[in-house]
């Protein structure tokens, strides 16, 4: 059939609006692209089986040294892994996005940025996590990192750095450091600048430019990441847990929706959803629990969208909801309650060893004791990821424990990578690949078969 060349003119102009119209996504499916996994749920897609067991000389794919210390969790691009670190002290403080060739484990790049002084002393309890605890998040074009005091830097996969926008420089009142980490919604960055300046702030992503800003002292003490909730009729919450309240607005403006209660003291953990119900878990020097929280309304809704309350505790790290249960590991031990009741499923010790091991704190100048951001000393800061129907966890030790998920806890292996660095990142999972982070190595776990 014969077309003039006025219809291939309009024939391209339609099909011109119809690829306008396509969602532009560049993340592949397989990606873990923020903190705690695609959607924070710590949950892998991906079909393609992982190693269950490994050690320094078995399923290693590659073991890439790191230029400095760090405890944010590393996030898979493509082709690419990404992880911060930061060098140096005191005026000489510097921080790092680090780029990895993911079949090579080369370092592609490492852009390092001058800290904004004065920083925040490293003595105390900030010696457990340092100035590199904020986990970059990433569109699949371009990656976004939050560095304290810093600012928010934007950068392409090539390295180049696009913008950077201070978001406050203030600090914790309980000099803690920073560590909650950046989250995307449509062309917005969202940073939880708890204790830069005790807001959340929103970021034009192309730009930079502030677009919102959710400002209450009621942010302090907070640790944890917010998670974007699925509501249904076109609408979406951007929930967070903050000391004594679970919060949730629009991420379009910051406009508050609804509120529940939640547990005293300082929030170390961050919120996970499923089904539309909201899980949280927090311990605290005034006690601690586990809730769950139907998502959605307006207000204070309390009375009306708590399913229940439990008394078991979490430490520092996110907890898993999959199947019917929540799961997650403290003090090597197994937690596992129904997410329909938060009844008790089990508790089971994981494996032999002690709780946190490794020298000191996580790099830097050495002699920090073990604590945690509200945690207590020994507090291993990881969060359990869900993968093939296992649970893998990692102890600050580099003790990595597989265990099922289901209603009982079968230990698969018990794994170890101790380099004599601290390893508190939670890992990374992309397609049947492991990635794990110490304060001086990353790692690369695959079937070497």
């Amino acid at each position: 059939m014969r077309t003039d060349r006025s219809s291939r003119r309009s024939l391209a102009a339609a099909l011109g609006l119809v690829l306008l119209a396509l969602p532009l996504s560049p993340l592949a499916a397989s990606d873990w692209p923020r903190f705690h996994g695609p959607d924070g749920a710590g949950i892998s897609p991906d079909t393609k089986p992982l190693p269950v067991k490994w050690s320094a000389t078995e399923n290693v794919a590659w073991k890439c040294p790191l230029p400095g210390s760090g405890s944010s969790s590393p996030i898979v691009v493509g082709t690419r892994v990404l992880v911060t670190c930061w060098t140096g002290t005191g005026a000489d403080l510097r921080r790092h996005l680090i780029c990895v060739d993911r079949a090579k484990g080369a370092v592609l790049w490492d852009k390092a940025v001058d800290a904004v002084q004065p920083e925040d002393s490293y003595s105390g309890q900030f010696t457990q996590h340092g100035y590199a605890s904020h986990t970059p998040v990433s569109d699949g074009q371009h990656v976004y990192v939050f560095f304290g005091k810093t600012g928010v830097l934007a950068f392409d996969l090539e390295g180049k750095q696009l913008w950077q926008t201070s978001v406050g420089t203030g600090s914790g009142g309980n000099g803690w450091g920073t560590a909650s980490s950046p989250i995307l919604y449509k062309d917005l960055v969202i940073v939880p600048a708890t204790a830069e300046s005790a807001a959340l702030v929103a970021l034009n992503k192309e730009t930079g430019k502030e677009v919102w800003r959710r400002s209450d002292p009621g942010f302090g003490n907070t640790w944890g990441t917010p998670i974007l909730m699925d509501c249904g009729q076109g609408r979406t919450d951007l929930v967070m847990a903050v000391p004594d309240h679970i919060w949730a607005f629009n991420p379009d403006d910051g406009t508050p929706r609804w509120q529940s209660e939640g547990y005293p003291g300082a929030t170390c953990a961050s919120v996970v959803a499923r089904d539309g119900v909201i899980y949280f878990l927090e311990t605290g020097p005034r006690g601690g629990g586990t809730i769950a929280v139907r998502g959605g309304g307006t207000g204070e809704v309390s009375s009306t969208n708590i399913v229940w309350k439990g008394t078991e505790r979490a430490r520092i790290g996110t907890p898993v909801v999959d199947g019917g249960r929540i799961y997650w590991v403290i003090s090597r031990t197994a937690n596992c309650v129904d997410a329909a009741t938060g009844k008790l499923v089990y508790q089971t010790r994981l494996g032999t060893g002690e709780q946190a091991g490794g020298p000191g704190g996580p790099g830097g100048p050495p002699g920090g004791g073990r604590g945690g951001r509200g945690g207590g000393r020994g507090a291993d800061y990881s969060s359990p990821v869900l993968a093939n129907g296992n649970i893998y966890y990692v102890a600050r030790s580099g003790d990595a424990f597989v265990y099922t998920a289901g209603p009982e806890a079968k230990l698969l292996s018990q794994n170890s990578l101790a380099d004599g660095g601290d390893f508190s990142a939670t890992p990374a999972i992309s397609d049947g690949q492991l990635f794990i982070r110490s304060s001086k190595f990353l790692y690369c776990i695959a079937d070497g078969k």
